[in-house]
């Protein structure tokens, strides 16, 4: 009798989770929870599972050229052999598709930037997503001005201004996979700041940590739990 309660037990608790991880993800579309699992299992490394999820990313709405941009971009924040090994498991899992008949929008494709001065181009765009004039440069960046340098230039210019893919979406991109990471907390909690300067609100990341909790591990949505309350707290102050 005991072991038949406890069984019952466990499955109300289960059921219980799982309404509460699907009333979560209400606050961000299917296309979005995609993004998601795709930018967090990228920078883990779990190529498996992030096969399952682009097939489900393009299911979802996904363009392929959508997808190919999420991947892209994680290279600055994962770096170049995850970012080249989800790329990998894209074109396999396309070819797999394919081989299903089934025909995946293409979508549209990056318009092409000219350019003269990336570097304040970039700096434009992280004042965007920070909220806040750069004036003189400061801690790493003034430290090794080459980070600074190659930040702007590149991540902020070439990959932001890539208009494939909204700055609120490469928000979500990011702090996705820093949530995903450990030992980056600095730098999620920076980036939450920059998603919510461009609309992401609380609700959404926390759907987002939710899908950290089944596609990571608890112990990482949990992190980036208590790393959004700092963030909710500062913006209070």
């Amino acid at each position: 009798m005991k072991h038949l309660i406890a069984i019952m037990l466990l499955v109300i608790i289960t059921n219980s989770s799982k309404a509460q991880h699907q009333m979560e993800n209400q606050n961000l579309d299917n296309k979005h929870q995609s993004l998601v699992s795709i930018s967090a299992l990228t920078a883990t490394g779990d190529i498996g599972q992030l096969k399952v999820q682009l097939s489900k990313g393009l299911d979802n709405g996904l363009t392929i050229n959508e997808i190919k941009d999420i991947l892209v971009q994680l290279y600055a924040y994962c770096g170049f052999p995850r970012s080249l090994n989800g790329i990998n498991a894209f074109m396999a899992v396309l070819e797999d598709r394919k081989a299903k008949g089934i025909t995946d929008a293409e979508g549209k494709a990056a318009t092409q930037v000219t350019d003269t001065d990336k570097y304040q181009t970039g700096k434009k765009n992280l004042q965007k997503l920070t909220g806040r004039e750069e004036k003189i440069l400061s801690g790493a960046n003034a430290f090794a001005p080459a980070i600074d340098t190659f930040l702007k230039e590149h991540l902020f210019a070439d990959i932001f201004s890539r208009d494939v893919l909204s700055f609120q979406q490469r928000e979500l991109i990011t702090v996705s996979a820093l949530a995903a990471i450990t030992g980056v907390t600095p730098q999620l909690q920076a980036h939450i700041g920059m998603g919510m300067n461009t609309g992401l609100t609380e609700s959404q990341f926390k759907a987002a940590f939710g899908i950290i909790d089944q596609t990571v591990s608890q112990t990482q949505g949990d992190t980036a739990r208590e790393t959004l309350k700092k963030v909710i707290e500062a913006k209070k102050q």
